[in-house]
């Protein structure tokens, strides 16, 4: 009962991470990257369920939003200035994206229009950037709604398409941590949340502020990991002790001699055998006393190096706003997400126009309506955003960031941050305004963050183990070409849509490799096996599984 595993557990052995160190100022003896180590951080085990992050809310499941829409629409395209306002103080990013945008409207040759209109597409990301860069200040309603849906021209829509636009609720009001494109380059900048990891970002180039923050992170995991170590330490206490009670009070209940005048019977032969349980117990506490102890001491040694790290962060002013260069960096970057998004053959025209606008609120990806997808997603999969770390199981939903684009395919940028695997976010990008339907669009990003997390956390392992191995070992016999990601989420999305039906649509193999490792609950598994002898066989081997412990 007792966890043996010592102080120096590759999570937070106590001492300083010399980065750390440095910062805030104090010697530390020098010492390898601190990082937890991922294969620590991912152990099957017990699901009990993880403390939240400090300052973070977890629920177990959405809350999905009753309305779509505000009552009446906002009066931001009564403005007659709209456009205006929108270009007014960008200089000459926003005179070339004028002039060009004057040109496409009016030009009728087929042959030159494709030609204005790629000059127009380059004009008018760096008439975003530029935009982007004032993030922080108070900007005007025109210059945040080109952001976050592409409207620099409102003409460009129809009366009802504008109504729509203006009836989208504008504020965040869920509690969930989805973003539209300005409310996430304002996080950026306010220092809420760390940039999104790049390629190109060597360590020597970062600024001091991204250091900062990372090191901020770096120590926020560490104390994450820690609080949780406490936390399962102190359920087994908890357990032990109730244990104990229990025991302690069948001692207690002695019989009754009635031959001696009701006086209080010896202990029975059963009774006799508990005060050896009750000692080895009693011996057993003390151990997990000794362990809880220390756990403390370096959690609360742990909570010290990050406030001392964020004290000396306000201190320089470094979490209160990020550099210019930070917040276009974020920017250039959700821009590459939104042209995965789109993808090769597809619109990457970023002006909302009416004839890519659809009427139906349903069909627009904003905070509400993927809510509501994202939740019906997680019934059919409720593991999707679990994530089990030193055994103990927690719901992280990721960042969500709703960009506005024509794409048809979600995706996921980072499972988590580097810094912190434990606890972290990961971040996904799902576009606005697909020109099929919203709900593949969801379901994509989602499996391409399932993808990617199965994916790290089998490590160097992933052909080989678990799901991502089982599904590489399936792709590699069928000697298929291509990405087996991109297999993988066509067949996700198949699994969410037909097979949760009973639909038969996904190969053998592959159906058998989901069932097992993105099992449907049990109510949905119930239903299926009466549709057919392919599942009453899949739940006929989970029986099986279940009855050797291999599962």
């Amino acid at each position: 009962m007792a966890d043996n595993q010592g102080s120096n557990n590759g999570v937070f052995s106590g001492e300083i991470d010399p980065e750390i160190a440095e910062l805030i100022g104090v010697e530390s003896e020098e010492g390898g990257d601190s990082n937890p180590a991922f294969s620590s951080l991912f152990i099957d085990g017990s699901t009990a369920v993880a403390p939240a992050a400090e300052g973070e809310e977890t629920s177990e499941t959405f809350t999905v939003p009753t309305e779509l829409l505000e009552k009446s629409p906002k009066p931001f395209f009564a403005d007659k200035d709209y456009y205006k306002t929108a270009l007014s103080g960008e200089g000459e990013a926003a005179q070339r994206t004028h002039k060009l945008l004057s040109e496409f409207l009016a030009c009728q040759d087929p042959k030159e229009k494709p030609i204005i209109r790629g000059k127009l597409v380059s004009a008018y990301w760096s008439l975003g950037e530029s935009i982007a860069s004032k993030i922080y200040t108070d900007l005007p309603i025109p210059k945040i709604l080109l952001i976050r849906y592409g409207v620099i021209l409102q003409t460009l829509l129809s009366d009802e398409q504008r109504g729509l636009l203006a009836r989208i609720i504008f504020d965040n009001k869920t509690g969930e941590t989805i973003y539209y494109f300005d409310e996430w380059l304002r996080k950026v900048a306010a220092g809420q949340v760390s940039p999104s990891s790049t390629d190109e970002a060597k360590p020597s180039q970062r600024t001091q502020p991204q250091r900062t923050m990372q090191l901020v992170d770096k120590a926020k995991g560490q104390r994450d990991v820690q609080l949780g170590l406490a936390k399962a330490k102190l359920s087994e206490i908890e357990s032990a002790e109730s244990m104990l009670k229990d025991k302690v009070s069948m001692l207690l209940a002695h019989d009754m001699r009635q031959d001696l005048d009701g006086m209080k019977a010896e202990y029975n032969a059963a009774q006799r055998l508990l005060t050896g349980e009750i000692g080895n117990i009693a011996r057993s506490l003390s151990v997990l006393d000794r362990d809880l102890s220390r756990l403390y001491n370096e959690l609360a040694a742990a909570t010290k190096q990050l406030a001392d790290l964020r004290t000396k962060a306000d201190e320089a002013g470094e979490r209160s706003s990020v550099d210019v260069r930070t917040v276009t960096n974020e920017f250039n970057t959700v821009r590459q997400m939104i042209k995965m998004c789109v993808g090769r053959q597809g619109n990457h025209f970023p002006i909302l126009m009416k004839q890519y606008l659809r009427a139906n609120i349903k069909d627009i990806g904003t905070r509400e309506t993927v809510i509501a997808q994202m939740a019906e997603i997680e019934v059919i999969d409720p593991g999707l955003f679990k994530r089990t770390f030193k055994g103990q199981t927690k719901r992280i939903v990721p960042y969500i960031i709703l960009v506005p684009c024509y794409g048809d395919q979600g995706m996921c940028w980072e499972p988590f941050e580097r810094f912190n695997r434990a606890t972290s976010r990961g971040r996904i990008a799902i576009p606005m305004f697909p020109t099929k339907d919203l709900k593949t669009a969801v379901i994509t990003a989602l499996a391409d963050l399932r993808w990617q997390v199965e994916k790290e956390k089998a490590q160097h392992y992933w052909m080989e183990e678990g799901l991502t191995g089982n599904y590489y070992q399936w792709f590699s016999t069928q000697k298929l070409k291509g990405d087996v990601r991109e297999y993988f989420i066509q067949d996700y999305v198949t699994w969410v849509t037909k097979e949760s039906e009973g639909m038969q649509k996904l190969d053998r193999e592959v159906r058998s490799v989901f069932w097992r490792y993105l099992a449907f609950p049990d109510d949905i598994k119930e239903k299926l096996k009466t549709r057919g002898f392919v599942y009453g066989e899949l739940a006929k081997k989970d029986r099986n599984r279940a009855m050797s412990d291999g599962y």
